[in-house]
């Protein structure tokens, strides 16, 4: 018994050998992918966003685009540190980045299913032989054998086009979870430098409630008020001090939300209290709604459907025949100083056809798991596209919303402000009570406060805007795009 093994092909392959070939192909046919109805596609693009006034519209795919360092705009160099840091150290991106390793491992691996497989090995043996007596004799091989796999029906080329799609929508899941990791870095950092501005404000309120405490204990003592003058200005002082240790506990809880986006430990690190000079940058109107070309999880979302579509075309290519080739050569002997020999050489060249005739509904059941899972993969996508459009929709209006709140807030803060200098030095005066100047300092905090919240939506609200497009808007990148992301998909789904 010789251990199979190759130096060299035939130079002539008798008829009995290409006989199944032929038989394989005549019955094969070709088994491509299914094309998908264009009407289970994403609905067409409208032609702009509703809240854009005209001026927004949709883009084209640039999903490879780069995203660009849209956190710059804020113009603040500790948003810029901070993720900078995420980028280098954020564990979500690690492992979205081992995850694109490990697809793209498996597309090297789906590839080398398509090519030759070579290979040497040695043996020996030792028994008997049928009729060749009692006696055990001893076989010693060497060698090296060659196999390939026909790809009649294009089952390896699909397998490994999905292969392909399943890196490349891992690729996108990538880029969206460090647009991720990014809008979070600056969202967090935005609310706490709009935490840290509330607490100076309070803080500030605390001091001024203090004064008005002295005035009112000095007018209590010299018998101008009731003692009930001073438990209320007392109230309002620690109810005061509450609220700034409130937020004293929000911004620790912010920082420590720092401290894992940026892969640091929360007992080591620390973000020290500044004033809010972040810019707050206004996203021109006329750039592009590049919600379909540069959102990665739509990217993704395409990527995955169009690999299901493959993988259905796998399964159908299991009701035709595999046809494998082989080649063998090598030298065979009992005797290891023969086993070079000239007259030890050994060859051989075979064909092996393989179709399953009956397997209890294995394959069929191969077939419907694959279009089950093109079906989900399918309203997946259109899921996803309908919620890009749906991000971009809630942040424009939010922006301009926010706008107009910030406007009027503005008018309540000036007007509140005034009432608080007019009751002063009214109440100083003795001309009105101690409720209607607590009632005047009570409203302008609270209006100061939503005025600070205002603002802050505002940068949350620009950051969502930039999330929702996928990244930066530079409107020349977005304008480089290639054709529509739904056009393109209906056109490969189409061709199968």
């Amino acid at each position: 018994m010789k251990l199979p093994s190759l130096t060299r092909r035939p130079r002539r392959v008798s008829r009995a050998v290409l006989a199944p070939l032929f038989a394989a192909l005549v019955l094969a046919g070709c088994a491509t992918a299914p094309a998908i109805d264009p009407a289970a596609l994403p609905v067409a693009p409208p032609a702009g966003f509703k809240e854009g006034d005209g001026r927004w519209t949709t883009a084209a795919p640039a999903e490879a685009q780069p995203r660009g360092a849209w956190w710059k705009a804020f113009a603040d160099p500790a948003l810029d540190e901070l993720v900078e840091r995420a980028g280098q150290a954020n564990n979500s991106i690690q492992v979205a980045a081992a995850r694109l390793a490990q697809a793209r491992a498996l597309v090297r691996a789906a590839d080398a299913n398509r090519a030759p497989q070579v290979g040497l090995g040695a043996g020996a043996s030792r028994g008997t032989e049928a009729g060749a007596g009692p006696a055990a004799t001893t076989l010693l091989s060497a060698g090296a054998s060659l196999s390939y796999e026909v790809d009649l029906v294009g089952r390896l080329r699909a397998t490994s086009d999905a292969a392909s799609l399943d890196a490349r929508a891992r690729e996108a899941l990538l880029q969206s979870t460090r647009l991720l990791v990014q809008a979070d870095v600056a969202q967090a950092y935005l609310v706490l430098r709009a935490v840290d501005e509330e607490r100076a404000l309070v803080r500030k309120t605390v001091v001024a409630y203090r004064d008005t405490l002295k005035l009112t204990e000095r007018r209590y003592q010299a018998g101008d008020v009731a003692e009930l003058d001073v438990a209320r200005v007392l109230t309002q002082v620690a109810a005061t001090e509450s609220e700034a240790l409130a937020l004293d506990r929000r911004r620790a809880e912010l920082e420590h939300a720092l401290a894992v986006l940026v892969g640091a430990a929360a007992s080591d690190f620390q973000l020290p209290m500044a004033g809010w000079a972040t810019a707050l940058p206004v996203i021109p109107a006329g750039v592009p709604g590049t919600v379909l070309a540069r959102r990665p999880d739509v990217s993704a979302a395409q990527s995955s459907m169009l690999a299901a579509q493959l993988r259905v075309g796998v399964a159908q290519a299991a009701w035709f025949p595999d046809l494998t080739l082989t080649a063998t050569g090598g030298h065979a002997s009992t005797e290891l100083g023969d086993l070079f020999q000239w007259s030890a050489r050994a060859w051989g060249v075979g064909a092996l056809l393989s179709l399953p005739l009956f397997d209890g509904g294995r394959r069929e059941a191969g077939v419907q798991n694959a279009r089950a899972e093109l079906d989900a993969a399918l309203a997946g996508y259109r899921e996803q596209v309908l919620v890009a459009f749906r991000d971009v929709e809630d942040q424009l209006s939010a922006l301009r919303l926010l706008a107009e709140q910030s406007e009027a807030q503005s008018r309540a803060v000036a007007s509140a402000a005034r009432a608080t200098v007019l009751s002063d030095s009214r109440y100083r005066n003795g001309l009105v009570s101690q409720l209607d100047l607590l009632d005047a300092q009570r409203s302008e905090l609270a209006n100061r406060r939503q005025a600070l919240q205002v603002r802050s939506a505002q940068y949350q609200a620009t950051v969502g805007l930039v999330r929702a497009l996928g990244g930066g808007w530079d409107i020349a990148d977005a304008q480089r795009a290639p054709a529509g992301v739904v056009g393109a998909a209906q056109a490969r789904a189409a061709g199968g």
